[in-house]
């Protein structure tokens, strides 16, 4: 079996051309399925099995990737874990002030994918250069004011997020401050991925992420517990490890992306003088897609602060639980790379039935991956959380909510690949407004009520997120089925 999926691998990964290549561009007319909510036929000499192909060529570099990248930050927590805990909070704590921090530069990678994607299927490679240098000088702008401001409010942040004792607020202060100074290359190289994704080319983040994993893992070893001479750091040396970590990838990232004869190629000869025009086009993008991410992070810290209030023992066991979740979103953010690319490349060509009947089939193939992480979970919900920790508590309560996980998978996956799909079209409008009426209103709002009114405690806390994400699945499957993204401009 390992043999037969190594050389489907191999198959598409050597396939230069797409089936999108072998079709006409289209035109501004309401041909090809323009005018239609749902297009199910496919151009002739189309075969969905290379669509399927396409799919797998993208998706399975950024599978590898992301799901070795979480298995590194479930090693970390892990090794972090056998500290007790409060050091399991305190790293939790830190978690969505950093994403806080992101929130600007990511929503600026959304623009950068799609324009980038739109660019490689009109042929255009001076225009997709041209929006790689803009969005590295604004990603290198963002990210240098972010990380200022991060550091400087360590402290107070980790207090707001609901540190409940001294040992956990002094833990999660000094890991955020650390991450925040490793924050620019962090960024830039988010940027280097989102660009590289644009274009369908999934396995050169895959390569440098590994490299950067490996570092990581290797000097938790050695600062978490101070083996082989090097000082014990405990929570201070798991965060040092994994900006280390990120480092290698930058460095790594930029070569990539220096070297001449390559497609995407940063050039300095040009400088960075932002452009009006490709600014206003990134922005017009990246705006709504930021201020979908300030609204997912304000409404997911608003959720675990509330989680946070039931103290050090239950928000260890629900940052476990989100820590193993995270691994589930891998499946749904490997596929949603390829439904992007390939609808950004399919509506820069102008032909938005190959870019419905590709997210058709990438959400078809996310599901069936679901299905089975679903069902491991289910089963096997005792023995994961008990990789994490000794602790009675967080074992029993875990296991319970790893069968929620288990519930919510399919959703989930058809909601992260739509959404990415749209992303791709440049609808980020659509995806903020679905963001804000279900992270920020619908989870925290049921969350609290099922906690503070129904004392449900953090068990309620997980059915709110179910609750929000079979809702917001819904939304995203009703935008997709419109059709409006047809029409978008970028």
């Amino acid at each position: 079996m390992i043999k037969k999926v190594q050389a489907l691998f191999k198959k598409t990964d050597n396939q230069g051309q797409l089936a999108l290549d072998l079709v006409e561009a289209g035109d501004d007319s309401d041909r090809y399925g323009k005018g239609e909510r749902v297009t199910k036929a496919l151009p002739p000499g189309i075969s969905s099995k290379m669509l399927y192909n396409d799919i797998v060529k993208i998706a399975w570099p950024s599978f590898v990737e992301l799901t070795l990248t979480q298995l590194a930050s479930m090693v970390d927590l892990m090794m972090v874990g056998s500290l007790g805990p409060w050091a399991i909070s305190a790293v939790g704590l830190t978690m969505q002030p950093k994403f806080l921090m992101m929130t600007a530069f990511m929503a600026m990678n959304v623009g950068a994918t799609a324009l980038i994607a739109r660019a490689k299927g009109q042929d255009n490679p001076e225009r997709a250069n041209t929006v790689l240098n803009q969005s590295m000088f604004l990603t290198f702008v963002l990210s240098l004011a972010a990380s200022i401001v991060g550091y400087a409010f360590s402290e107070p942040m980790i207090k707001f997020m609901g540190a409940a004792d001294a040992q956990t607020l002094v833990g999660g202060t000094a890991y955020l401050k650390i991450q925040m100074i490793g924050f620019v290359p962090l960024a830039l190289t988010s940027t280097v991925t989102a660009a590289l994704r644009g274009i369908g080319d999934s396995k050169t983040a895959m390569e440098y992420n590994l490299i950067a994993n490996l570092v990581n893992v290797v000097f938790n070893y050695l600062l978490i517990f101070g083996n082989f001479g090097f000082p014990r750091l405990e929570v201070a040396g798991a965060s040092i490890a994994t900006i280390l970590g990120q480092f290698v990838a930058f460095i790594l990232a930029i070569r990539r992306i220096t070297r001449k004869g390559e497609y995407l190629h940063l050039s300095y000869k040009g400088g960075f003088k932002p452009q009006k025009k490709y600014m206003v086009s990134i922005f017009n993008i990246g705006i709504p897609a930021m201020v979908e991410q300030l609204v997912m992070r304000v409404g997911i810290i608003i959720y675990s602060k509330t989680v946070a209030s039931l103290g050090t023992i239950a928000f260890a066991t629900h940052q476990v639980c989100m820590n193993i979740t995270a691994l589930s979103f891998m499946n749904g953010q490997a596929f949603s790379v390829s439904a992007t690319s390939l609808m950004g490349q399919s509506l820069g060509k102008k032909r938005p039935d190959m870019a419905q009947a590709y997210s058709r089939r990438t959400k078809r193939l996310g599901m069936y991956v679901s299905i089975f992480l679903g069902v491991v979970f289910f089963l096997f919900g005792e023995p994961i959380i008990s990789l994490y920790t000794d602790d009675i508590q967080v074992i029993t309560q875990g296991t319970q909510i790893l069968k929620i996980i288990a519930l919510i998978q399919p959703f989930q996956s058809s909601q992260f690949i739509l959404a990415g799909a749209l992303r791709g079209a440049g609808d980020t409008r659509a995806t903020a407004i679905i963001t804000f009426i279900t992270i920020l209103l619908l989870r925290p709002g049921l969350a609290i009520f099922s906690i503070r009114a129904l004392g449900w405690g953090l068990m309620g806390a997980w059915i709110a997120l179910a609750i929000d994400q079979l809702f917001r699945t819904l939304l995203i499957e009703m935008r997709f089925n419109s059709g409006k993204w047809k029409d978008i401009r970028v």
